[in-house]
């Protein structure tokens, strides 16, 4: 694997982050965009997205007659005095706390740009401590209990580490965090310090992958070691912390697997003789704190004119105040809503980690709306998650030899990771299902067969539009507006004479994107960049 180092000259291959990919043979298709099919593709993206966008704006102005229904749910800002729909309670968390974390991040950057190297792991542990307590106050220990107790379990079979994190994650749903007078009416006055985030089993689901990562990391390194294995000494309790509690990426991510931390955090004393120093992430920090501001400034923009949140809270298909048109579109720029609300917190705590040394994968390859693959569009999106599945659940439960049944149960607990409810497990299950078209046609229509055919590229466009459909319903009952809110959604679209209008203008407009989004991946093979997504 390489890190492909990104072009002196800007192109528009640019435009997508940078990460590492498998070297291959050049792609030999000459480029497209300079063709007259092409050209009228792109011609009617430049006209049709600008009207997509006025559609859900003049839905959200106050001049439309359902304006009444979400109003209550708007807030006043700083940007020319326009409401902004800050209702999303995931987002508002962040965005409020925004200047705090930047501080805290700043803090923490320069410690660790003063701090000699050999204290940067005493220092990181510290400062994860100090800034747990900050977060949870006294519910740190019952943290430092559960992480103590995982450890403990670190020799033995991994079948014991997964049985007792799925059960805390349930039991840590189930109890609300365990309250101290729960346990004894003594320790009631430890409840009294809950810190600035007191629901830390909130944030516990992306701990516990690292509880498994730091296990199964030490029980292959001690029962089956390599060459390029660490020694049993590097997997001490101390390190062991500091990796669990790494404050930048302790709160969401993203998720970087123990033996990869380990090369960053100690370089020098833990570092296997098969490999080399690797170069600081600095490079990286200039650029990407440039991506993060502008994605910041996007998602301002798009909660400032469109107010997708408040009105798919307010449960428009209860209302015929809405158009088959509006509401797809809605539920459309609710998708790009939930993509950059999940993209800026992971892009700021990936920063703030560059900038404390330690190089995590990054989570969001691909834009929301560059993606037609069902498998490819899980490689991108929380990609650091996808990887850690594929490394500690994929391959252990026998990879593509069963995949159907391995991406239901991976699917399964994934949905259930995230949170224990039905909505989330439907849209588990349904992506499990939508993956079986797609891997049937690549079967069936491979390219070895047909590739060569003029035919073939255009076929592959209209399976990846089926696609790309399927995955919008699929986060639709997941992410969205649920089971209920997509029923009334597909039944506007195919049972009214307007919806089917709209559906049909849709397919169309959703093969030009996929064929752009076709040459854009050729364009990123010319320029020797190959990604699995």
């Amino acid at each position: 694997m390489v890190r492909h180092k990104p072009s002196p000259s800007f192109n528009i291959t640019s435009l997508t982050v940078s990460i590492p990919t498998k070297k291959r043979a050049q792609s030999t298709t000459p480029s497209r965009w300079s063709t007259l099919e092409f050209r009228i593709y792109l011609l009617i993206i430049v006209l049709t997205v600008p009207w997509m966008a006025w559609v859900v704006i003049r839905i959200s102005l106050p001049t439309h007659p359902a304006y009444h229904l979400f109003s209550d749910r708007l807030s006043h800002s700083w940007l020319f005095g326009w409401p902004v729909d800050n209702w999303d309670a995931q987002y508002r968390s962040f965005r409020n706390n925004v200047p705090i974390l930047a501080a805290v991040a700043g803090v923490h950057a320069l410690l660790t740009y003063f701090v000699p190297t050999q204290l940067r792991l005493r220092l990181n542990l510290v400062f994860a401590l100090v800034f747990n307590v900050a977060l949870h106050g006294t519910s740190t220990l019952k943290i430092l209990a559960i992480l103590s107790l995982n450890y403990a379990l670190r020799a033995r079979h991994p079948s014991f580490t997964w049985v007792f994190n799925v059960a805390m994650l349930f039991a840590n749903d189930r109890f609300s965090g365990y309250s101290y007078a729960s346990i004894s009416p003594s320790l009631g006055w430890l409840d009294d310090w809950e810190g600035v985030y007191p629901r830390w089993y909130i944030s516990f689901n992306i701990t516990m992958l690292r509880l498994v990562s730091f296990n199964m990391d030490y029980y292959a390194a001690t029962t089956t070691p390599k060459s390029d294995s660490h020694p049993p000494h590097a997997y001490s309790f101390p390190v062991y912390l500091t990796y669990a509690l790494f404050a930048p990426l302790y709160i969401a991510g993203p998720i970087i697997p123990f033996n990869d931390f380990l090369v960053q955090i100690e370089p020098q004393s833990t570092r296997p003789l098969t490999q080399k120093q690797e170069e600081r992430p600095t490079t990286l920090i200039k650029p990407y704190f440039i991506r993060f501001i502008f994605t910041l400034l996007t998602m301002e923009v798009l909660i400032h004119t469109m107010y997708v949140v408040a009105i798919k809270d307010a449960r428009p298909w209860e209302h015929a105040a809405y158009l088959p048109s509006e509401l797809a579109l809605l539920s459309f720029f609710s998708l790009i809503h939930v993509w950059l609300k999940l993209l800026i917190p992971w892009r700021f705590f990936r920063l703030w980690s560059l900038l404390a040394g330690i190089d995590p994968p990054e989570n969001m390859v691909r834009c929301m709306v560059n993606n037609y693959s069902a498998l490819a569009f899980w490689r991108a999106w929380h990609r650091s998650f996808n990887l850690w599945i594929v490394r500690y659940i994929y391959i252990p439960l026998g990879g593509s030899h069963r995949q159907l049944l391995n991406s239901l149960l991976i699917f399964t607990f994934v949905a259930l990771w995230h949170d224990l409810t039905f909505r989330l497990l439907a849209w588990g299950w349904l992506v499990s299902i939508f993956l079986i078209p797609e891997m049937v046609a690549g079967w069936v229509f491979s390219a070895e067969k047909f590739g060569d055919r003029p035919w073939y590229r255009h076929l592959c466009v209209l399976g990846a539009v089926l696609n790309a459909f399927m995955m919008m319903a699929a986060n639709l009952v997941g992410f969205v507006i649920g089971t209920d809110g997509v029923r009334y959604f597909v039944g506007q679209l195919v049972g009214t004479k307007e919806g089917l209008q709209f559906l049909v203008c849709a397919v169309a407009g959703m093969f030009v994107g996929v064929q752009v989004m076709f040459e854009y991946r050729e364009e990123e093979k010319r320029r020797g960049i190959y990604r699995r997504c």
